[in-house]
């Protein structure tokens, strides 16, 4: 739909179908994520959806499909405080739409539906870490209202 087809109350995301991630959706998320990251990551994923489906905390695992086939998926979840902050935030986890449907408005969609919830919820701060070589992603990010944290993260390898 270009934006000369749009009429009022349309938005470029709802020819996207949002709906809640099930167990059966696993094979296609791990397709878009490897497809999207160029590796294969099936445990971190399963184990994502799982505490998702399962965990009695509060979770997100959405996916985006169009035509009836899953082309993305968003993982996020809800800590009601960490490192000695006590106000509700939520973490992204995850946000992969596969490469062929990029430009379909599938990672819009998602982000909206999340972020309604999240409202929703009461939660004010969204969280999420990228890659800095990432620049696709993060252009994203940008567009989508997110800025620097006024936090370091900082690392230590162990190995």
């Amino acid at each position: 739909m270009s934006s000369d087809d749009m009429y009022a109350g349309t938005l470029l995301t709802d020819e996207v179908v949002v709906r809640s991630a099930t167990e059966d959706d696993l094979d296609a998320i791990v397709k878009v994520d490897a497809a999207a990251g160029g590796i294969v990551r099936t445990q971190y994923l399963f184990r994502r959806l799982k505490m998702a489906l399962q965990d009695g905390g509060i979770r997100l695992a959405l996916v985006g499909e169009l035509d009836g086939s899953v082309v993305g998926f968003v993982l996020a979840a809800v800590d009601y405080g960490e490192f000695g902050r006590a106000a509700p935030s939520a973490v992204l986890d995850a946000l992969s739409v596969h490469p062929d449907f990029r430009g379909h408005h599938v990672a819009a969609a998602l982000f909206r539906q999340v972020e309604m919830q999240l409202r929703a919820l009461g939660i004010e701060t969204l969280r999420t870490e990228v890659a800095w070589d990432q620049e696709e992603l993060m252009g994203f990010f940008r567009h989508a209202g997110f800025l620097p944290a006024a936090r370091l993260c900082l690392q230590k390898e162990l190995a």
